[in-house]
């Protein structure tokens, strides 16, 4: 069995807000919501392959009852790798809260992280 491809689908409160968030804060392009106009309980954006999708919390939880006693938001962060950490970090910082410094990394790379819409952890790094 060879796996293909990673795509997260988030929890949200609201799925158009972070549609929002995705496409104008980060560049990603929407790629498919349900419905296909506002309310949405259901978004896919994509940045150059990197692909995340975004449920709207009570559909999800009654598609995962599992899901019923977690909170939206939180214990996770998504690692992405970007090509030009400074110019997307000069584009952000004054659109979203950072929630770690631009640093360099005893791994060898440069990151920062932010905290989306939705309270999830994104860290963007570059390797040097």
């Amino acid at each position: 069995m060879d796996f293909k491809d990673l795509m997260p689908n988030l929890m949200v409160k609201d799925v158009e807000k972070t549609v929002d968030f995705y496409k104008n804060v980060l560049g990603f392009n929407v790629l498919v919501t349900v419905p296909e106009n506002s309310p949405f309980v259901f978004a896919m954006v994509n940045a150059n392959g990197v692909m995340i999708s975004f449920q709207e919390e009570k559909s999800i939880k009654e598609e995962y009852p599992q899901l019923e006693n977690y909170p939206q938001g939180g214990s996770l962060t998504l690692y992405l790798h970007v090509t030009d950490i400074n110019g997307l970090y000069e584009k952000v910082k004054g659109q979203a809260k950072i929630a770690k410094e631009i640093h360099k990394t005893p791994q060898g790379s440069t990151d920062f992280a932010i905290e989306d819409c939705n309270g999830y952890i994104l860290t963007f790094a570059q390797q040097n």
